[in-house]
């Protein structure tokens, strides 16, 4: 938007009656009034405040302030993980006391009718070029967000231990699905072949179960650690998985060694 006089008034007219525009937005915005102080709490972020920023860059025609503003909005609510319809409730409202105020400056200033129509048409360009930042922003920041926390539980559901420079523990606890298994070959080949594991040992004391299917998936992962010249020892059978092997009909000695306990390995790879 170029900036002319018009425009400069307009701005003027609305910070003269800031508590008019305010209170206007406020009634404009009506699921997202409530909400100010919370969203304040939770992501330090000032709707008040900010709708007065907005205001100036769209009036004033600053695109580049306008677009660095909407993109470091839209990582601060995927980042604090503010529902999305609060903003778009609010960037709406200010939208439509924008156009409340065009009309109640246009009646004072006696603009004629082509003129109202174009700001009006250059503040709505204005507002949806925020919105379609601000949402390009928050969902790509949203999705780095994920990655990080996918990346977080995938490593920490498959938590190699080095314990010596060639003997390593691989602890698992909980379930063991075939999403989980997927990521256990894919993590335990990289680690062998990164840190060298001569001697991987493989607790299980802390599944209760697991699915024939992830069984099979089992054997796989340590035909694949045999291929790269490294031993496996599977410690902590619980008596339901090897119901599960038995029913099956795998023999899991004769692909790694198997002991009792955790302990059990420790002493005596620790001590051989």
């Amino acid at each position: 938007m170029k900036e002319s006089l018009d425009t400069y008034k307009l701005l003027e007219f609305i910070q003269e009656n800031k508590e008019d525009f305010e209170g206007s937005l406020l009634n404009e915005a009506f699921n997202v009034k409530d909400k100010i102080e919370e969203i304040l709490t939770i992501g330090n972020i000032d709707l008040i405040n900010n709708a007065h920023k907005l205001v100036q860059y769209i009036i004033k025609g600053e695109e580049k302030e306008l677009q660095s503003f909407a993109k470091k909005e839209g990582i601060a609510w995927a980042t604090h993980e503010i529902p999305l319809y609060f903003k778009l409730e609010w960037i709406q409202a200010i939208r439509r006391t924008l156009w409340r105020n065009l009309q109640e400056f246009n009646m004072v200033t006696n603009n004629i009718t082509e003129e109202f129509f174009s700001v009006e048409k250059q503040i709505n360009n204005q507002v949806d070029k925020f919105l379609n930042t601000f949402f390009i922003t928050y969902s790509q920041y949203k999705d780095k967000l994920i990655m990080a926390q996918k990346e977080l539980v995938e490593n920490l559901s498959v938590p190699i231990i080095p314990i010596t420079p060639t003997i390593c523990i691989l602890p698992l606890i909980g379930s063991v699905d075939i999403y989980r298994t997927n990521i256990l070959e894919e993590k335990v080949l990289v680690e062998i072949g990164k840190l060298r594991i001569q001697t991987l040992i493989i607790d299980l004391s802390g599944i209760m179960e697991m699915e024939p299917e992830v069984i099979d998936h089992l054997m796989k992962i340590i035909d694949g650690t045999s291929l790269m010249g490294c031993t496996t020892v599977i410690t902590g059978l619980r008596a339901e998985v090897v119901r599960n092997m038995v029913r099956l009909g795998i023999r899991l000695h004769d692909k790694a060694q198997t002991l009792g306990t955790l302990q059990q390995a420790l002493n005596k790879y620790l001590t051989s």
